[in-house]
């Protein structure tokens, strides 16, 4: 007896409840409100979008395929809003007294936003402070660094400095494929060797043909 009268009272308070909601929507008749949101620019659905009813105080989002079902009342504003969208506003028609479907397209929303200066200084009288600190080169060390970094300069130290391993390695290689190509020909004369060329520069260079160098070695 007592689950009989718990379940009216229970049954009471509900019908009294949406008796009190559907009066002050204005309407008795509830119809379902279903559709699909797109984005406007793609006709991707869109996912997580909010579709609230202000004067019912509730709403619903939309599913990953941007799909919603929502209980409404003929007359009803719908608020449709979702991040990076810009909001949309449908009125329920008043006519409407079945469920019916909507497509919603939602336009981007773009934000210009202000320019952001980055400085590497938290405050300006750090910025100061470092400025008025600021060590720079004497004139010397300007006249050393450009008579080191002339291009003549650069021209002989790179012409002083002896072969690497790799420079060693490819002459090698060049010598050994010359020597092997020529294994069954004439030798070829060294006055159109560029290596032979190379190695009298060097020695001229040195100064192995000066006049009392020359005599020991023929010795």
């Amino acid at each position: 007896m007592f689950i009989y009268k718990f379940i009216f009272a229970i049954s009471l308070v509900l019908g009294i409840t949406t008796h009190t909601f559907l009066k002050a929507q204005g309407e008795t008749k509830v119809i379902m409100l279903s559709g699909i949101v797109v984005d406007g620019s793609t006709n991707d659905p869109v996912p997580g979008v909010s579709i609230y009813i202000p004067k019912a105080g509730r709403g619903v989002g939309t599913s990953e395929q941007g799909i919603f079902t929502l209980g409404v009342i003929p007359g009803d504003s719908v608020i449709i809003s979702s991040v990076g969208f810009k909001r949309r506003f449908y009125r329920v028609p008043k006519d409407k007294s079945q469920s019916y479907s909507v497509v919603v397209e939602l336009n981007e929303a773009v934000v210009n936003l202000p320019i952001v200066e980055v400085f590497p200084y938290p405050t300006e009288e750090a910025f100061k402070e470092a400025i008025v600190a600021l060590q720079l080169p004497d004139a010397d060390k300007i006249r050393r660094m450009e008579e080191n970094m002339n291009p003549e300069s650069l021209a002989k130290i790179a012409m002083s400095m002896p072969m690497d391993a790799r420079m060693n390695t490819k002459y090698f290689m060049m010598q050994d494929a010359i020597n092997t190509g020529n294994q069954s020909f004439i030798p070829t004369l060294q006055i159109f060797n560029p290596f032979a060329w190379g190695n009298l520069i060097k020695s001229i260079k040195r100064g192995d043909f000066k006049k009392g160098r020359w005599k020991d070695k023929r010795k």
